[in-house]
């Protein structure tokens, strides 16, 4: 990426840092990750096996000095695997409940679309309410809570495709890409001896990340932004490609991405750059293309990409720039 690590707010950078010593390549996601962190979203990673999703998630997870849970998805898990099950205690005479992964900080929901939707419903209220229904009764989530899902493309045999509800749900949608040959040659060489991921260490304690949260939060967005925000995603309803544009829910996950793209800027406001860096990421797979658009060879990146170009930029300047 252009940015310069220097630039990054000081413990985003620990972070990065942390990445940079297990990943090679991959800082463009990296950083989308501590985003959508950051912005108490989540991310779900799509790409070919093998291309280190699930070692970002766990070296991340790493960085932080939270618990971290990881589920497995594979078609005969249940719901109950995810989010605990009430099993009989016969010394007591009563029912206690057994927690599942789901109530981990840091969730790694591996291959989810290896699984049934009935499971991967599971996740549903877990990640937009921060709670749990088992048994009649409401169980909180533990706070930061964060999933990081990866799922391989859906064209790959034994796999089923999340549906639009629970894609919503997740902040940002990202691929990982394969490796240039020199950055594969680094990788061979790093990992000949001894994983690198082993030498890493926490540098975030769960306290200061549930504050840097609430700093993110507090971003400063002009109005003007609010606006360009909107066109934005109205543009996505009213593009004669489109089937099914982007929901005001995609509308407050791009202000939150934009707010959290910001900080790691160590910024206190938002700018409309932050807005167009973020656009794809957030709202690419929160839209429906026409049969029409697709045969044509459109994708969501592409119209986001016309919609970015058609629509107008803010230029009033806000406080602090």
């Amino acid at each position: 990426m252009s940015q310069q690590t220097f630039l990054y707010q000081p413990k985003v950078t620990e972070v990065l840092n942390n990445i940079r010593k297990v990943m090679i390549g991959k800082e463009e996601a990296a950083l989308l990750s501590v985003v959508a962190l950051l912005a108490k979203g989540h991310v779900l990673l799509e790409d070919v096996p093998g291309v280190g999703k699930t070692m970002l998630v766990k070296t991340l997870a790493k960085s932080l000095d939270c618990d971290f849970k990881r589920i497995q998805f594979t078609p005969d898990l249940l719901p109950s695997d995810v989010t605990g099950v009430s099993i009989y205690n016969p010394k007591t005479l009563e029912f206690e409940f057994r927690p599942g992964p789901i109530l981990g900080n840091i969730v790694l929901a591996d291959e989810i679309n290896r699984t049934s939707p009935k499971t991967q419903s599971a996740l549903l209220e877990g990640m937009e309410e921060t709670s749990i229904t088992v048994d009649g009764s409401t169980v909180q989530l533990g706070e930061p809570f964060f999933v990081m899902a990866t799922q391989n493309p859906i064209e790959y045999e034994g796999t089923y495709p999340l549906p639009e509800a629970q894609l919503d749900r997740f902040l940002l949608k990202m691929e990982m890409g394969y490796p240039t040959p020199k950055q594969e040659m680094e990788m061979l060489a790093r990992t000949s001896n001894s994983h690198p991921i082993e030498e890493i260490s926490a540098v975030i304690s769960r306290e200061e990340l549930v504050g840097l949260q609430k700093e993110t939060a507090q971003v400063y967005v002009d109005r003007s932004v609010h606006r360009y925000i909107v066109d934005l995603v109205t543009g996505t309803r009213n593009h004669e490609g489109v089937y099914l544009g982007v929901s005001p829910r995609g509308s407050i996950s791009l202000m939150k991405a934009a707010k959290a793209y910001a900080f790691v800027h160590d910024r206190d406001y938002v700018l409309p750059d932050d807005v167009q860096f973020m656009a794809p990421y957030v709202l690419g797979h929160r839209m429906i293309l026409t049969s029409e658009a697709r045969f044509e060879g459109k994708t969501s990146a592409s119209i986001i990409e016309e919609l970015l170009t058609a629509t107008s930029i803010p230029v009033k300047r806000t406080t602090g720039e």
